[in-house]
C-alpha cells in the first residue's frame, strides 16, 4: 500500500504511454500557440495593424450564424479545444488517475485551490468595481500547451509523476472554466434552442453507449449540438465538453476507442490551429508607454499579475500540502516542494481560457478588455520567466543526483 501513502506515485504504463502521446502534441503546439501570440503582437505593434484590424472583425456566414472572426474563433474553434478537454478527462476518468478516488482528489482539489487562490485576490482588489469583479474568473485558469512547452524546454528532468499531475491538473482547470462560464458568462437562456440540444446530446450519448462510434456520424451530431447551443445563449463551447464527456472510452473490435481514436483526430487541431488562431486574433495588443502604465495603475491590470502570480502558487502548492495532511500522504523521496512550487508557478500561465472569459465578460467596455488582455499578456510573460529559472534549478538538482559514470 506503498503507492497510496505516496503524494505523487508514478503512473502505470499505460498511463506513461498516454502522457507521452499527449505531451508530445502538446508541446508542439504551444510552440504554435507562442509563435502565433508572438506574431499577433509584432503585426499589431506595426504599421499593418489596421488590416490585422480588418481581418479580426471580418464576418462570415449567414443569418444567425454571421459572425466576425473573432467570434468564430471564440464560439467555433474553442469548442474543438474544450471537446478535447472532454476526451482527456473522460479518458482520465477510464483509465488515469481520475478512476482511483483518493489519487484523483490531489489534482483536482490542487487545481479547485488553485483556481480559488487567484479569484479571492482579484476579488479582493476590485470589490467596488462591479464591472472589474464581474470578469473575476480571468485569471483562474491554466494554459496546458503552454505549460509543456516550458515544462519541457527547462523541465526535462522533472519527474513524470509531476507532469502527470499537471496534465490532470490542467484539464480539470479546464473542465472547471467552462463550468464557470456556462454559470456566470450565459446570456438569457432560450429554452426552445437549449432543449433541443441537449435532446441530441442525449442521442450522441446513446449511440455511443450502443456501440455506434464512427467519426462520420459524431460530427454532424456534434455539429448540430453545437450550433443549437450557440443560438441558446449557453456558451458553444459547453456544447464541445459535453461531446467530450459523452464519448464511448472503451475499445472495439479494432481496439482503440472512440475516445482515442477522436483525441487522435481532435489534438492536432486543437493544438496546431483552434488554440494558436483564437489567441492569434485575441491578443493583438497595441503596447504603448501607455499599455505599461497600465500594468501600475489600471486596478484590473494589476490584479491580473497579482492574482495569477501569487494566487496560483499559493492555491496548488497549498492544495497539496492540504491533501498531503488529510490523507498522510507523503512526498516520493524523489521529489521535494519545490518541484510542487514550480508547478504552481506553471500554472500562472493562461492565455486561451482566459481571452475567453476576457471576451464575454468585458466585451461591451473597450477600455477594460483592453487592460485585462494586458494583464493575461503581462501575469504570462512573468510566470513563464519565473518557472524557467525555478525549473532550470530543479534540473541543476536532479542532474546532481544522477549517477556519474
Amino acid at each position: 500500500m506503498a503507492g497510496d501513502r505516496e503524494l505523487f506515485p508514478r503512473p502505470t504504463g499505460r498511463e506513461i504511454g498516454a502522457i507521452r502521446q499527449f505531451l508530445s502534441t502538446e508541446l508542439i503546439g504551444g510552440t504554435a500557440l507562442f509563435l502565433a501570440v508572438a506574431s499577433a503582437l509584432v503585426i499589431s505593434n506595426s504599421p499593418i495593424r489596421s488590416v490585422y484590424t480588418s481581418i479580426t472583425h471580418f464576418e462570415i456566414g449567414y443569418g444567425a450564424f454571421r459572425l466576425d472572426v473573432k467570434t468564430w474563433a471564440a464560439d467555433g474553434l474553442l469548442a474543438i479545444f474544450f471537446a478535447l478537454a472532454g476526451l482527456e478527462l473522460r479518458r482520465e476518468m477510464t483509465y488515469g488517475d481520475l478512476r482511483n478516488p483518493r489519487r484523483a482528489a490531489l489534482p483536482i482539489i490542487a487545481a479547485l485551490c488553485g483556481m480559488a487562490g487567484p479569484a479571492v485576490i482579484y476579488s479582493l482588489i476590485n470589490r467596488s468595481d462591479p464591472i472589474a469583479l464581474h470578469a473575476w474568473v480571468i485569471p483562474t485558469s491554466t494554459d496546458l500547451a503552454f505549460c509543456l512547452t516550458i515544462l519541457g524546454i527547462a523541465g526535462s528532468r522533472i519527474p513524470t509523476a509531476l507532469r502527470a499531475f499537471l496534465l490532470t491538473l490542467a484539464i480539470t482547470d479546464d473542465i472547471a472554466a467552462i463550468i464557470l462560464i456556462a454559470i456566470f458568462y450565459s446570456q438569457t437562456i432560450k429554452w426552445r434552442y437549449l432543449i433541443p440540444s441537449l435532446i441530441v446530446l442525449a442521442a450522441y450519448a446513446l449511440l455511443q453507449r450502443k456501440g455506434f462510434t464512427s467519426g462520420w456520424l459524431a460530427l454532424p451530431l456534434g455539429i448540430c449540438a453545437w450550433a443549437l447551443m450557440q443560438q441558446s445563449g449557453v456558451h458553444a463551447t459547453v456544447a464541445g465538453v459535453l461531446i467530450g464527456l459523452l464519448t464511448n472510452p472503451h475499445g472495439d473490435r479494432r481496439g482503440a476507442s472512440a475516445v482515442e481514436r477522436f483525441e487522435r483526430i481532435l489534438s492536432p487541431i486543437s493544438a496546431l490551429i483552434s488554440v494558436p488562431f483564437f489567441a492569434f486574433v485575441t491578443i493583438g495588443i497595441a503596447i504603448s508607454s501607455r499599455d505599461l502604465e497600465l500594468l501600475a495603475h489600471d486596478k484590473i491590470t494589476s490584479s491580473i499579475v497579482v492574482s495569477r502570480l501569487f494566487g496560483k502558487v499559493i492555491g496548488i502548492v497549498g492544495g497539496a500540502w492540504l491533501i498531503s495532511k488529510i490523507t498522510r500522504a507523503e512526498l516520493s523521496p524523489n521529489l521535494s516542494w519545490w518541484d510542487v512550487t514550480a508547478i504552481g508557478i506553471l500554472g500562472g500561465i493562461g492565455f486561451s481560457v482566459s481571452l475567453l472569459v476576457a471576451v464575454v465578460s468585458l466585451g461591451g467596455h473597450p477600455d477594460r478588455l483592453m487592460a485585462a488582455e494586458s494583464g493575461i499578456l503581462f501575469s504570462g510573460i512573468i510566470s513563464a520567466l519565473l518557472a524557467i529559472v525555478t525549473l532550470q534549478l530543479r534540473n541543476r538538482w536532479y542532474r546532481r543526483l544522477e549517477p556519474t559514470n
